[in-house]
């Protein structure tokens, strides 16, 4: 009887975030206490199916080892292999783990930057994704109109339709064997979702939350950090 795929995770934290504007790159940025993305990784560790999480840091990274992170090392590793851009970084991560990750283990990636995933959402998603033969993402329908502005942005060109639209989400989950092949492909994917239809195939869509956010701009550090607190209240009887 075949194994049962396991379950690694890669956060891509070699980035520098430089829209936030500050001189700390924005993952070790402070959130409720902690840096950003201790969030997210404390998160991924109280998941059981979960095996490792791979923390992919710059090689120039000297910020790691400033903060505590002993409530999740029983399961976090680094690497020292951040490309220059996203793709790079998890392609370099997933060479790393050739020889400890079997063709079809899961990858699951999560951005350093959407501190406010919960662990709950990830164990449904890992239910959703069930045996799928290639993975998928989570993701949110859009709501709002959109508009198609000019080059300058100035002024509005087209009303697009919605339906069927989605805001991708993180993480994103698909097989070791076939990611590294659509990242090797479509070096310049956004996500690791455009990598794997680059090779033909259809994610599934998992519906996330809102309040999985990306930190992007210096309003959503605040934002963040009140979805966090709020958690952390107890409840109103």
């Amino acid at each position: 009887m075949p194994a049962m795929p396991k379950v690694f995770a890669i956060v891509p934290a070699a980035g520098h975030g430089t829209r936030i504007g500050d001189a700390v790159p924005k993952q070790y940025l402070p959130v409720a206490g902690q840096p950003m993305m201790y969030h997210s990784i404390h998160a991924l560790a109280a998941v059981n199916r979960i095996e490792r999480i791979f923390v992919v840091l710059s090689p120039e990274d000297h910020y790691w080892e400033k903060h505590d992170w002993s409530r999740v090392q029983h399961k976090v590793e680094t690497v020292r292999a951040g490309g220059a851009h996203r793709p790079q970084t998890v392609l370099n991560a997933l060479q790393a783990l050739d020889g400890r990750a079997a063709r079809d283990d899961w990858i699951l990636v999560h951005d350093a930057a959407r501190p406010c995933i919960d662990t709950e959402l990830v164990e449904q998603f890992l239910d959703e994704m069930g045996d799928d033969p290639i993975g998928g993402l989570l993701g949110m329908p859009v709501a709002d109109t959109l508009k198609r502005a000019q080059e300058e942005g100035q002024r509005v060109t087209e009303t697009i339709s919605r339906v069927g639209l989605w805001r991708a989400q993180t993480p994103q989950m698909f097989r070791y064997e076939m990611l590294r092949l659509g990242l090797e492909r479509k070096p310049d994917a956004t996500d690791e979702s455009q990598a794997i239809e680059a090779l033909g195939h259809a994610p599934r869509l998992v519906q996330g939350e809102n309040d999985n956010l990306k930190v992007t701009f210096a309003e959503d550090l605040r934002i963040a950090e009140m979805i966090l607190l709020r958690r952390k209240q107890p409840a109103a009887f």
